[in-house]
Protein backbone atom coordinates (compact mmCIF):
# COMPACT_ATOMS: atom_id res chain seq x y z
CA UNK A 1 0.00 0.00 0.00
CA UNK A 2 1.49 3.54 -0.88
CA UNK A 3 1.72 6.12 1.55
CA UNK A 4 -1.26 8.21 0.82
CA UNK A 5 -3.87 5.06 0.99
CA UNK A 6 -2.37 4.12 4.18
CA UNK A 7 -2.22 7.84 5.58
CA UNK A 8 -6.79 7.72 4.20
CA UNK A 9 -6.72 3.85 6.05
CA UNK A 10 -5.50 5.95 8.96
CA UNK A 11 -8.47 8.70 8.56
CA UNK A 12 -11.15 5.96 8.19
CA UNK A 13 -9.94 4.15 11.37
CA UNK A 14 -9.75 7.62 13.23
CA UNK A 15 -13.71 8.00 11.87
CA UNK A 16 -14.54 5.07 13.63
CA UNK A 17 -12.88 5.81 16.86
CA UNK A 18 -14.55 8.89 16.76
CA UNK A 19 -17.97 7.83 16.01
CA UNK A 20 -17.72 5.41 18.97
CA UNK A 21 -16.40 7.90 21.44
CA UNK A 22 -19.19 10.15 20.79
CA UNK A 23 -22.01 6.87 20.68
CA UNK A 24 -21.05 5.37 23.89
CA UNK A 25 -19.40 7.84 26.12
CA UNK A 26 -21.34 9.37 28.69
CA UNK A 27 -20.20 13.50 27.57
CA UNK A 28 -22.26 15.94 28.25
CA UNK A 29 -24.12 17.29 24.74
CA UNK A 30 -22.53 20.68 24.44
CA UNK A 31 -19.09 20.22 26.42
CA UNK A 32 -15.98 21.34 25.20
CA UNK A 33 -15.29 17.63 24.59
CA UNK A 34 -17.91 16.30 23.02
CA UNK A 35 -18.46 19.40 20.63
CA UNK A 36 -14.43 19.23 19.59
CA UNK A 37 -15.28 15.44 18.94
CA UNK A 38 -18.34 16.81 16.60
CA UNK A 39 -16.51 18.74 14.97
CA UNK A 40 -13.30 16.62 14.05
CA UNK A 41 -16.16 14.25 12.85
CA UNK A 42 -18.00 16.36 10.72
CA UNK A 43 -14.20 17.06 9.13
CA UNK A 44 -13.58 13.38 8.50
CA UNK A 45 -16.51 12.71 7.27
CA UNK A 46 -16.35 15.27 4.43
CA UNK A 47 -13.27 13.53 3.10
CA UNK A 48 -14.37 9.78 4.08
CA UNK A 49 -17.14 9.40 1.28
CA UNK A 50 -13.84 10.30 -1.10
CA UNK A 51 -11.59 7.87 0.25
CA UNK A 52 -14.42 4.89 0.39
CA UNK A 53 -14.90 5.78 -3.30
CA UNK A 54 -11.28 5.77 -3.92
CA UNK A 55 -10.54 2.34 -2.46
CA UNK A 56 -14.05 1.17 -4.80
CA UNK A 57 -12.46 2.00 -7.78
CA UNK A 58 -8.97 0.40 -6.40
CA UNK A 59 -10.80 -2.73 -5.53
CA UNK A 60 -12.32 -2.70 -9.30
CA UNK A 61 -9.20 -1.92 -10.98
CA UNK A 62 -7.19 -4.61 -9.48
CA UNK A 63 -10.87 -7.61 -10.18
CA UNK A 64 -10.61 -5.87 -13.75
CA UNK A 65 -6.77 -6.42 -14.38
CA UNK A 66 -6.35 -9.80 -12.79
CA UNK A 67 -9.87 -10.67 -15.89
CA UNK A 68 -7.29 -9.34 -18.54
CA UNK A 69 -4.81 -11.94 -17.60
CA UNK A 70 -6.78 -14.41 -17.17
CA UNK A 71 -9.48 -14.33 -20.04
CA UNK A 72 -8.84 -15.80 -23.42
CA UNK A 73 -11.93 -14.53 -25.10
CA UNK A 74 -11.00 -11.65 -27.19
CA UNK A 75 -14.69 -9.65 -26.55
CA UNK A 76 -13.91 -9.87 -22.51
CA UNK A 77 -10.45 -8.71 -23.02
CA UNK A 78 -11.03 -5.63 -25.23
CA UNK A 79 -13.61 -4.52 -22.87
CA UNK A 80 -11.49 -5.07 -19.93
CA UNK A 81 -8.73 -3.00 -21.51
CA UNK A 82 -11.85 0.13 -22.17
CA UNK A 83 -12.94 -0.38 -18.33
CA UNK A 84 -9.45 0.05 -16.97
CA UNK A 85 -9.00 3.54 -18.97
CA UNK A 86 -12.05 4.24 -17.13
CA UNK A 87 -11.57 3.19 -14.11
CA UNK A 88 -7.93 4.42 -14.12
CA UNK A 89 -9.07 8.12 -15.15
CA UNK A 90 -11.69 8.10 -11.83
CA UNK A 91 -8.67 6.47 -9.63
CA UNK A 92 -6.44 9.76 -10.66
CA UNK A 93 -8.92 12.22 -10.37
CA UNK A 94 -10.08 11.07 -6.94
CA UNK A 95 -6.52 11.20 -5.55
CA UNK A 96 -6.24 14.44 -6.63
CA UNK A 97 -9.44 15.84 -5.34
CA UNK A 98 -8.37 13.67 -1.83
CA UNK A 99 -4.57 15.55 -1.71
CA UNK A 100 -6.63 19.02 -2.38
CA UNK A 101 -8.70 17.75 1.03
CA UNK A 102 -5.68 16.61 2.62
CA UNK A 103 -3.88 20.30 2.24
CA UNK A 104 -3.12 21.98 5.62
CA UNK A 105 -6.31 24.29 6.65
CA UNK A 106 -5.89 28.03 6.58
CA UNK A 107 -6.76 27.85 10.49
CA UNK A 108 -8.54 31.22 10.13
CA UNK A 109 -11.09 29.71 7.88
CA UNK A 110 -13.85 29.32 9.88
CA UNK A 111 -13.49 32.71 11.53
CA UNK A 112 -15.93 35.41 11.10
CA UNK A 113 -14.45 38.41 9.17
CA UNK A 114 -14.21 42.34 9.18
CA UNK A 115 -14.55 43.63 6.03
CA UNK A 116 -13.36 47.26 5.03
CA UNK A 117 -14.04 49.27 2.09
CA UNK A 118 -12.85 52.46 0.99
CA UNK A 119 -13.52 54.68 -1.88
CA UNK A 120 -10.14 55.24 -3.86
CA UNK A 121 -9.27 57.46 -6.98
CA UNK A 122 -12.73 59.03 -9.11
CA UNK A 123 -14.04 61.44 -6.65
CA UNK A 124 -17.81 60.84 -6.24
CA UNK A 125 -18.06 58.06 -8.59
CA UNK A 126 -15.36 56.10 -6.43
CA UNK A 127 -17.82 56.96 -3.36
CA UNK A 128 -20.47 55.32 -5.15
CA UNK A 129 -18.66 52.39 -6.00
CA UNK A 130 -17.93 52.20 -2.60
CA UNK A 131 -21.42 52.10 -1.77
CA UNK A 132 -22.08 49.47 -4.77
CA UNK A 133 -19.67 47.00 -3.19
CA UNK A 134 -21.07 47.35 0.49
CA UNK A 135 -24.53 46.73 -0.83
CA UNK A 136 -23.09 43.63 -2.90
CA UNK A 137 -21.31 41.71 0.63
CA UNK A 138 -24.23 42.76 2.14
CA UNK A 139 -26.63 40.74 -0.40
CA UNK A 140 -24.10 37.71 -0.68
CA UNK A 141 -24.36 37.65 2.86
CA UNK A 142 -27.99 37.40 2.62
CA UNK A 143 -27.27 34.38 0.23
CA UNK A 144 -25.07 32.59 2.48
CA UNK A 145 -27.15 33.11 5.22
CA UNK A 146 -24.70 34.94 7.28
CA UNK A 147 -24.69 37.81 9.91
CA UNK A 148 -23.90 41.19 8.35
CA UNK A 149 -23.31 44.10 11.26
CA UNK A 150 -22.50 47.65 10.25
CA UNK A 151 -19.74 48.90 12.80
CA UNK A 152 -18.82 51.86 10.82
CA UNK A 153 -19.91 53.64 7.83
CA UNK A 154 -18.78 57.19 6.64
CA UNK A 155 -21.61 58.66 3.90
CA UNK A 156 -22.86 61.27 2.34
CA UNK A 157 -26.22 62.91 1.14
CA UNK A 158 -25.86 61.52 -2.43
CA UNK A 159 -25.39 57.71 -1.02
CA UNK A 160 -21.93 57.59 -1.83
CA UNK A 161 -19.56 55.92 0.99
CA UNK A 162 -16.67 57.22 2.22
CA UNK A 163 -15.52 54.15 4.36
CA UNK A 164 -17.29 51.39 6.25
CA UNK A 165 -16.36 48.57 8.75
CA UNK A 166 -19.03 45.57 8.84
CA UNK A 167 -18.41 42.56 11.16
CA UNK A 168 -19.52 39.06 9.15
CA UNK A 169 -20.30 36.34 11.39
CA UNK A 170 -21.31 32.29 10.35
CA UNK A 171 -19.84 29.39 8.81
CA UNK A 172 -16.63 29.63 6.86
CA UNK A 173 -17.06 33.34 6.30
CA UNK A 174 -13.42 34.04 6.26
CA UNK A 175 -12.52 30.91 4.10
CA UNK A 176 -14.08 32.48 1.23
CA UNK A 177 -13.89 36.31 1.71
CA UNK A 178 -10.52 36.57 2.24
CA UNK A 179 -9.88 36.44 -1.70
CA UNK A 180 -12.03 39.68 -1.69
CA UNK A 181 -8.89 41.67 -0.38
CA UNK A 182 -7.59 44.21 -2.94
CA UNK A 183 -8.16 47.24 -5.11
CA UNK A 184 -11.85 46.91 -7.13
CA UNK A 185 -11.58 48.26 -10.84
CA UNK A 186 -15.11 50.01 -11.95
CA UNK A 187 -15.94 51.21 -15.66
CA UNK A 188 -19.07 52.91 -16.45
CA UNK A 189 -20.74 56.08 -17.30
CA UNK A 190 -21.69 58.06 -13.85
CA UNK A 191 -25.40 59.64 -14.08
CA UNK A 192 -23.30 63.32 -13.47
CA UNK A 193 -21.72 62.52 -16.90
CA UNK A 194 -23.49 64.58 -19.81
CA UNK A 195 -21.05 63.59 -22.27
CA UNK A 196 -21.64 59.77 -22.08
CA UNK A 197 -18.09 58.99 -21.64
CA UNK A 198 -16.94 56.13 -19.68
CA UNK A 199 -15.22 56.81 -16.04
CA UNK A 200 -12.59 54.27 -14.45
CA UNK A 201 -12.48 55.11 -10.85
CA UNK A 202 -11.73 52.00 -7.89
CA UNK A 203 -12.19 51.58 -4.33
CA UNK A 204 -10.23 49.17 -1.51
CA UNK A 205 -11.29 46.11 -0.20
CA UNK A 206 -9.63 44.55 3.25
CA UNK A 207 -10.79 41.06 4.73
CA UNK A 208 -9.22 40.15 8.16
CA UNK A 209 -10.00 37.53 10.18
CA UNK A 210 -12.34 38.40 12.99
CA UNK A 211 -9.79 38.24 16.05
CA UNK A 212 -10.75 36.55 19.22
CA UNK A 213 -9.14 37.21 22.67
CA UNK A 214 -7.15 34.25 22.49
CA UNK A 215 -6.05 35.30 19.34
CA UNK A 216 -4.35 38.54 20.94
CA UNK A 217 -3.35 39.49 23.94
CA UNK A 218 -4.00 43.67 24.32
CA UNK A 219 -2.20 44.72 27.32
CA UNK A 220 -4.34 48.00 28.53
CA UNK A 221 -0.91 50.10 29.43
CA UNK A 222 -0.09 49.63 25.55
CA UNK A 223 -3.36 51.34 24.38
CA UNK A 224 -3.63 55.39 23.99
CA UNK A 225 -7.99 56.38 24.46
CA UNK A 226 -8.29 59.26 22.93
CA UNK A 227 -12.17 60.62 23.40
CA UNK A 228 -13.86 63.86 21.20
CA UNK A 229 -17.11 64.92 19.64
CA UNK A 230 -18.09 63.19 16.96
CA UNK A 231 -18.45 65.01 13.52
CA UNK A 232 -21.40 64.72 10.55
CA UNK A 233 -24.61 64.12 10.81
CA UNK A 234 -26.32 63.08 14.22
CA UNK A 235 -28.08 65.79 15.71
CA UNK A 236 -27.97 67.25 18.77
CA UNK A 237 -26.70 64.89 21.07
CA UNK A 238 -23.05 64.00 19.22
CA UNK A 239 -22.13 67.95 19.72
CA UNK A 240 -22.74 68.10 23.32
CA UNK A 241 -21.01 64.74 24.56
CA UNK A 242 -17.21 63.09 23.93
CA UNK A 243 -18.36 59.88 22.16
CA UNK A 244 -16.51 59.50 19.83
CA UNK A 245 -13.37 57.10 20.48
CA UNK A 246 -9.72 56.76 19.46
CA UNK A 247 -7.80 54.02 20.30
CA UNK A 248 -3.78 53.70 19.29
CA UNK A 249 -1.87 50.42 19.95
CA UNK A 250 1.34 52.25 20.47
CA UNK A 251 3.91 48.98 20.17
CA UNK A 252 2.79 48.90 16.39
CA UNK A 253 0.94 52.20 15.81
CA UNK A 254 -1.95 50.82 14.66
CA UNK A 255 -5.16 53.21 14.84
CA UNK A 256 -8.93 52.76 14.87
CA UNK A 257 -11.57 55.60 15.31
CA UNK A 258 -15.22 54.87 15.82
CA UNK A 259 -17.97 57.30 16.37
CA UNK A 260 -21.42 56.01 15.12
CA UNK A 261 -22.86 55.03 17.79
CA UNK A 262 -23.84 57.73 20.73
CA UNK A 263 -22.19 55.51 23.42
CA UNK A 264 -18.62 55.87 24.37
CA UNK A 265 -18.37 52.27 25.41
CA UNK A 266 -20.21 50.97 22.54
CA UNK A 267 -17.54 52.81 20.58
CA UNK A 268 -14.78 51.64 22.48
CA UNK A 269 -15.83 48.15 22.22
CA UNK A 270 -16.47 48.31 18.09
CA UNK A 271 -13.09 49.97 18.02
CA UNK A 272 -11.56 47.37 19.94
CA UNK A 273 -12.68 44.80 18.42
CA UNK A 274 -11.63 46.03 14.52
CA UNK A 275 -7.99 47.02 16.56
CA UNK A 276 -7.72 43.29 17.98
CA UNK A 277 -8.07 41.81 14.09
CA UNK A 278 -5.45 44.55 12.37
CA UNK A 279 -3.05 43.42 14.94
CA UNK A 280 -4.13 39.83 14.47
CA UNK A 281 -3.40 40.24 10.99
CA UNK A 282 0.12 42.20 11.03
CA UNK A 283 1.33 39.35 13.04
CA UNK A 284 0.50 36.73 10.51
CA UNK A 285 1.42 38.46 7.78
CA UNK A 286 4.94 38.95 9.37
CA UNK A 287 4.63 34.87 10.33
CA UNK A 288 3.94 34.13 7.11
CA UNK A 289 5.90 36.75 5.15
CA UNK A 290 9.18 34.13 4.09
CA UNK A 291 6.68 31.15 3.30
CA UNK A 292 4.46 33.66 1.31
CA UNK A 293 7.58 34.74 -0.81
CA UNK A 294 8.18 31.60 -2.15
CA UNK A 295 4.84 31.68 -4.40
CA UNK A 296 4.41 33.14 -7.33
CA UNK A 297 0.59 34.01 -7.04
CA UNK A 298 -0.91 34.62 -3.44
CA UNK A 299 -4.60 34.51 -4.35
CA UNK A 300 -5.55 34.74 -0.64
CA UNK A 301 -2.88 36.86 -0.08
CA UNK A 302 -4.69 40.33 1.17
CA UNK A 303 -2.80 42.66 -0.85
CA UNK A 304 -4.45 45.64 -0.75
CA UNK A 305 -2.64 47.60 -3.22
CA UNK A 306 -2.86 44.62 -5.77
CA UNK A 307 -5.89 45.32 -8.78
CA UNK A 308 -7.90 41.96 -8.74
CA UNK A 309 -11.31 43.09 -10.34
CA UNK A 310 -12.48 45.33 -12.97
CA UNK A 311 -16.44 45.71 -13.27
CA UNK A 312 -17.13 46.88 -16.35
CA UNK A 313 -21.13 48.02 -16.45
CA UNK A 314 -21.13 48.89 -20.41
CA UNK A 315 -20.17 45.62 -21.31
CA UNK A 316 -21.90 43.75 -18.35
CA UNK A 317 -18.74 41.83 -17.44
CA UNK A 318 -16.74 41.39 -14.26
CA UNK A 319 -12.83 40.35 -14.81
CA UNK A 320 -10.87 38.83 -12.24
CA UNK A 321 -7.21 39.68 -13.51
CA UNK A 322 -5.35 36.71 -11.03
CA UNK A 323 -7.22 33.78 -12.66
CA UNK A 324 -7.92 35.50 -15.89
CA UNK A 325 -11.43 35.01 -15.42
CA UNK A 326 -14.04 37.10 -16.79
CA UNK A 327 -18.66 36.44 -16.48
CA UNK A 328 -20.90 38.41 -18.48
CA UNK A 329 -23.47 38.51 -15.37
CA UNK A 330 -22.87 41.57 -13.72
CA UNK A 331 -25.87 42.36 -12.58
CA UNK A 332 -26.31 39.24 -10.77
CA UNK A 333 -22.34 39.31 -8.94
CA UNK A 334 -23.73 42.45 -7.80
CA UNK A 335 -27.03 41.10 -6.52
CA UNK A 336 -24.63 38.96 -4.34
CA UNK A 337 -26.54 35.74 -6.49
CA UNK A 338 -23.50 34.88 -8.59
CA UNK A 339 -19.92 35.78 -6.71
CA UNK A 340 -19.87 32.35 -5.14
CA UNK A 341 -18.99 31.75 -9.48
CA UNK A 342 -15.76 33.80 -8.80
CA UNK A 343 -14.63 32.63 -5.72
CA UNK A 344 -15.12 29.21 -6.01
CA UNK A 345 -13.04 29.51 -9.00
CA UNK A 346 -10.37 31.45 -6.86
CA UNK A 347 -11.02 28.70 -4.44
CA UNK A 348 -9.64 26.23 -7.06
CA UNK A 349 -6.92 27.93 -8.17
CA UNK A 350 -5.52 28.37 -4.66
CA UNK A 351 -5.56 24.89 -4.00
CA UNK A 352 -3.94 24.36 -6.90
CA UNK A 353 -1.21 26.07 -6.38
CA UNK A 354 -0.52 24.87 -3.09
CA UNK A 355 -0.61 21.59 -4.07
CA UNK A 356 2.12 22.24 -6.76
CA UNK A 357 4.29 23.77 -3.66
CA UNK A 358 3.73 19.93 -2.08
CA UNK A 359 4.67 18.33 -4.77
Amino acid sequence: MDELRQKLSAILERKKEVSLLINTSNLDYGSKEYVDLAKELSDLSEISDEIEKLFKQDSELESTMELLKTSDDKEIRAMAEAEIEVLKAGVEDSEYKLKILLLPKDLDDEKNAILEIRAGTGGDEAGLFAADLFKMYELYASVKGWTFEVLSLNENDIGSLKESSVSISGKGVFARLKYESGVHRVQRVPETEASGRIHTSAATVAVLPEAEDIDVTIDEKDLQIDTYRSSGAGGQHVNKTDSAVRITHIPTGVVVAMQDERSQHKNKAKALKILRSKIYEMQKLKNESNRAENRKIQVGSGDRSERIRTYNFPQGRVSDHRINLTLYKIDKIMDGSALDEIIDKLMEFDQAEKLKGQI
